[in-house]
């Protein structure tokens, strides 16, 4: 059955709304074992990108997947994050992605594309709810529309949102930790 997306809603003002607000103590299974509580770690920053989902190899993207806003670009997102992940170290920022994917699609994924960082999983919509996170249907799968959150020391600190060019949004992220050092 084919199943229409429900287009997003790209409101630049719609995360706005969570930074400075701590983040609750949920745990999300992650790619390298075990289970992340975001709100409890002890890096100076982390950086959590946000994505719907990652194509998986061989299989067919959702109807309609590269004309919703916000939706392609979900692997190079992941690489240019992958290809900056010693820069974000030097700048004092543990990385993690986020999506609804499951851990052992992300395991997968992650392995596939050699990321240096945990992916994790948000399956159950925790987190997404708890923050009241963005989101969008496709393909009958409920998925996180594209952000990039900046936790320091439990809270947000910073919102990008939308993220209109995945493959910049780790030079975007290391811009602002530069311009904003600890």
């Amino acid at each position: 059955m084919n199943q229409a997306a429900v287009m997003p809603v790209l409101d630049d003002t719609l995360c706005h709304r969570l930074k400075g607000l701590a983040l609750p103590p949920i745990r999300l299974a992650s790619t390298q074992g075990g289970s992340v509580d975001l709100s409890a770690l002890a890096s100076p920053r982390t950086v959590i990108y946000g994505y719907p989902r990652t194509s998986e190899p061989g299989q067919p993207s959702p109807a309609g997947w590269d004309v919703i806003p916000g939706a392609k670009g979900c692997t190079p997102q992941a690489c240019t994050f992958r290809d900056h992940h010693a820069e974000l170290a030097a700048l004092g920022a543990a990385v993690f992605g986020l999506s609804t994917q499951s851990t052992a699609y992300q395991q997968e994924m992650a392995a596939r594309l050699h990321l240096p960082f945990a992916v994790l999983s948000d399956a159950q919509f925790a987190l997404t709810e708890a923050l009241g996170l963005p989101t969008f249907e496709a393909g009958g799968m409920r998925l996180i529309q594209r952000l990039t959150l900046i936790v320091r020391e439990g809270a947000v600190e910073a919102v990008f949102y939308p993220v209109s060019q995945p493959e910049q949004s780790a030079a975007q992220v290391i811009d602002w930790l530069e311009a904003n050092p600890l």
